[in-house]
């Protein structure tokens, strides 16, 4: 399944579940009806915090079988003569997860990008933070910040978490998984490599530098995350071709890292590293320019455009 946050026509954010032919079915009702899985009422109460009053968050709190059940209710919806459907070219998306609770990079997760970098190869993974405010919708004109000159893309498989996990096996890792979706992992360079201490989270964190999109495409239809392409282009010409099986480290082994020192939550996303051919590493470096045009694609996934003002 497709699941989208999207806007039609009122000022209300919905949630949706796009079927054959563009259409739209919108789960928006069932979903804040579902109530937040023991588990998780128990980690809520324990952080002093509430469950999230609708939307994906909401559907990812209920519980290891909401892949199935959502599957379940949209069949029968579907199924129903007096359902009436809205379409993509309808609506405006938002990102699947509009404001994830933590968002975890990994630097150098691609053999061919490591070995562009002049890096050797890491032992563990090399983890990155980009804060939850600097999410943006797909399609989004994200604005290239005064006094940013070295602005670069990384396309990127993000994974979107849909269960609590400390200290999780490897080879229990992939069931932690609620879906797939994209992520430019937007980096302005000059805070990052030319200042010391180098900025990395600063550098990844500006408004608009987490576009994601265009939907959350649930793990039960990618099997296994390591057999994916992972590519982007800039205004036509294709600057990062990957393949996900050519990851150092792969998704379980990354959420298994991670779960190590904090516990995943639902709606936390893990960014798995870009392949070679990002802007900084060219000769000469190519950046983001007011006017550009980016397109990212990760087969099973989707695809993915946004533009630079």
């Amino acid at each position: 399944m497709k699941l989208i946050t999207y806007g039609h026509q009122d000022a209300a954010i919905r949630t949706g579940v796009v079927l054959t032919e563009g259409r739209v079915l919108d789960v928006s009702a069932w979903m804040a009806s579902l109530t937040p899985s023991p588990e998780a009422q128990q980690h809520l109460a324990a952080s002093g915090l509430t469950a999230a009053t609708a939307g994906i968050l909401r559907w990812l709190q209920s519980g290891p079988d909401a892949i199935s059940r959502l599957a379940a209710y949209v069949h029968a919806q579907s199924a129903r003569p007096d359902i009436s459907f809205t379409t993509l070219d309808a609506i405006h998306l938002f990102a699947p997860v509009p404001r994830p609770g933590k968002i975890i990079g990994v630097g150098r997760n691609y053999a061919d990008h490591a070995k562009e970098t002049g890096v050797a190869p890491f032992e563990s993974p090399r983890i990155i933070f980009k804060m939850a405010s600097s999410v943006a919708a797909p399609g989004a004109a994200v604005v290239r910040p005064t006094g940013v000159t070295k602005l670069d893309f990384e396309a990127e498989l993000a994974v979107v978490v849909g269960g609590y996990g400390k200290n999780v096996p490897e080879d229990q890792a992939l069931a932690l998984v609620a879906g797939y979706t994209i992520l430019n992992d937007l980096s302005a360079r000059e805070f990052q490599f030319d200042i010391s201490p180098a900025q990395t989270t600063f550098a990844k964190s500006m408004d608009g530098f987490a576009p994601m999109g265009p939907w959350l495409v649930t793990a039960d239809e990618i099997p296994d995350p390591q057999t994916l392409n992972v590519c982007c282009w800039l205004n036509g010409e294709q600057m990062q071709h990957g393949h996900t099986a050519d990851m150092l480290f792969p998704v379980a082994r990354l959420i298994a890292y991670v779960s190590r020192f904090m516990t995943l939550e639902p709606g936390d996303v893990i960014t798995t590293g870009t392949p070679a051919g990002i802007g900084a590493f060219r000769q000469p470096p190519v950046y983001l320019q007011p006017g550009d045009e980016l397109r990212f694609e990760v087969s099973q996934v989707g695809e993915m455009t946004h533009q630079i003002v």
